[in-house]
């Protein structure tokens, strides 16, 4: 049985280069929130030239939608939406600096290719999950996009999140 791996974000490229494809993880630092509207908008303002509203060198996004606090928490159940969903804007943003994903599920041609050129990893983590999981983020605030409700971009920060390398920077896959 492997070792468990300790990252802390935002990642370096030694740290991804150190990853494989079926390492399990636990995730530490800040992790931003992003589906499909948050992620257009980001590769828009890219293409714009915009401010982005946070660096995205090194950055994790966790392609969540959290329900709304409990009171007494931080945040309510954040279990990972499918992550082909972001196919058509993740090689933008890995182009850009994004150093790993969390979703679950299969990632395309593209972002798979990404991952290898720009040396970036994607997570997966226990879908249906939400509740277990959101025991790991420590804090949540809303950055940019509020009106976009549930699926505004969020800094949590988080502490021992779990996860799989699910596509490793060097196209093995735990899919395969």
């Amino acid at each position: 049985m492997s070792e468990i791996k300790k990252l802390q974000a935002p990642l370096t490229e030694a740290d991804v280069r150190s990853l494989r494809a079926g390492d399990e993880v636990l995730v530490s630092g800040a992790v931003y929130t992003a589906r499909d509207m948050a992620h257009k908008r980001l590769c828009e303002s890219i293409e714009a030239g915009d401010k982005l509203p946070f660096e995205l060198d090194g950055a994790i996004i966790y392609f969540v939608g959290p329900t709304p606090a409990r009171p007494g928490r931080v945040i309510g159940a954040a279990g990972p939406t499918t992550s082909s969903r972001m196919d058509p804007f993740s090689p933008k943003l890995i182009a850009n600096g994004l150093k790993a994903m969390i979703g679950k599920g299969y990632r395309g041609d593209e972002v798979r290719e990404a991952l290898k050129k720009y040396s970036a990893v994607h997570l997966s983590t226990i879908g249906g999950a939400g509740a277990l999981l959101s025991r790991h983020i420590v804090a949540a605030e809303v950055i940019a996009y509020e009106d976009l409700g549930t699926e505004a971009i969020r800094r949590l920060q988080v502490v021992d999140f779990p996860a799989i390398v699910a596509y490793d920077c060097y196209g093995s896959s735990v899919y395969k």
